[in-house]
């Protein structure tokens, strides 16, 4: 039988060799995997993992870089999130999402006491393409009004509206499902789609073309804006100083809802809670998943301003699902605050982003 070492030295057994044939038997056979021609793929069967690393049936290590899917913020079998996810089975494996639940409700806290002033409230989703839907509906019904703009260089997942907000080549074979969709230039100094030659000139130019495009549109029937606060996917694009809080003072002159797309970037991964942090500027809805419990159990939500929400207080809003808030989910959710918080993870990853990552000049 082959063993693998964990971080402390611990020789653990794998699961025998030869059951790694049965693994991609099944898969090959049954599994249909996303954004894949199904017959021109063979995925690499893993027994294990732990940290930062993760083993096949042949003992072989692999360090994962890529966190997963950018979701993996606290590692591979952390053992504060398994234990919480057993707890929590123990207690409640599941219960409806309109009935009240201590864990829901803690992490639902948790996450308002750290989003910017006067975000407090968080309707659960499933994952991030589903927040960036319910966030785009709650503008919708908001506002009355119908657009929503995004950029070209942009993913926000691959449920209808996302995809059609969604600006690389993934929404080509998806497209006109969301007719509300329009697109503009975010800012890519490396590549200006403005001729720009400086940080500021980008940031200054971008502005000035989203406004011009919000003109076009006709303001009145532009209901969001949504933009991943740092682009991920096309390209990791950080936004130019002052181009974030633009947008802001677009959105309040022309009454349209700011929505920061943080499924990404959210909980930790620029070294704040939520990415946004970083820019100094407060977004009417943010939107989160991924790194709330490292993918753990699929969870993500939107958090929710305080105007927005007080309109719903006597109007029902018109959307739910299933698995609203999952006890299991939030469990680890809540897990993974105080790992954070015990541990120094934000600390952390600005020492790192200081010291390693951060460009010099």
């Amino acid at each position: 039988m082959t063993n693998f070492t964990d971080r402390h030295g611990v020789s653990h057994p794998l699961p025998a060799p030869e059951a790694e044939a049965q693994v991609r038997a099944d898969d090959r056979g049954h599994v249909f995997h996303s954004w894949s021609a199904q017959g021109m793929i063979d995925p690499m069967p893993v027994a294990t993992g732990e940290g930062s690393t993760f083993w096949d049936y042949q003992g072989n290590a692999y360090l994962d870089f890529s966190s997963q899917l950018v979701n993996l913020n606290l590692g591979h079998q952390h053992p504060d999130l398994v234990a919480a996810i057993q707890q929590q089975a123990g207690r409640l494996a599941t219960i409806q999402p309109s009935i009240a639940n201590d864990v829901r409700g803690e992490l639902a806290r948790l996450i308002a006491e750290v989003a910017p002033e006067g975000l407090e409230k968080v309707f659960f989703t499933n994952g991030g393409a589903e927040a960036n839907e319910y966030a785009v509906r709650m503008a919708r019904q908001f506002t009355g009004r119908r657009k929503v703009l995004s950029m070209y260089r942009s993913y926000h997942g691959s449920t209808s509206t996302a995809i059609s907000l969604t600006g690389d080549p993934r929404r080509w074979a998806n497209d006109t499902v969301d007719s509300g969709a329009v697109r503009f230039f975010g800012p890519y100094l490396y590549r200006s789609p403005f001729h720009a030659e400086t940080p500021e000139q980008e940031s200054e130019r971008a502005l000035a073309h989203l406004e011009q495009t919000i003109q076009l549109e006709g303001p009145q029937t532009i209901a969001a804006i949504i933009i991943e606060t740092v682009v991920g996917t096309n390209g990791v694009l950080v936004p130019p100083p002052g181009y974030l809080q633009g947008v802001r003072a677009l959105c309040d002159r022309y009454g349209i809802v700011y929505i920061a797309d943080e499924v990404m970037v959210g909980f930790g991964r620029l070294g704040e809670w939520f990415g946004i942090d970083a820019f100094d500027a407060s977004p009417d809805l943010i939107t989160f998943a991924k790194g709330v419990n490292s993918g753990y159990v699929p969870l993500g939500g939107v958090v929710i301003s305080d105007r927005i929400a007080r309109a719903f207080d006597t109007m029902p809003f018109a959307g739910g699902l299933t698995y609203s808030g999952h006890p299991l989910a939030c469990a680890a959710g809540v897990a993974t605050f105080e790992v954070f918080r015990r541990d120094g993870i934000l600390e952390r990853v600005r020492d790192l982003g200081t010291r390693i990552v951060e460009p010099t000049v």
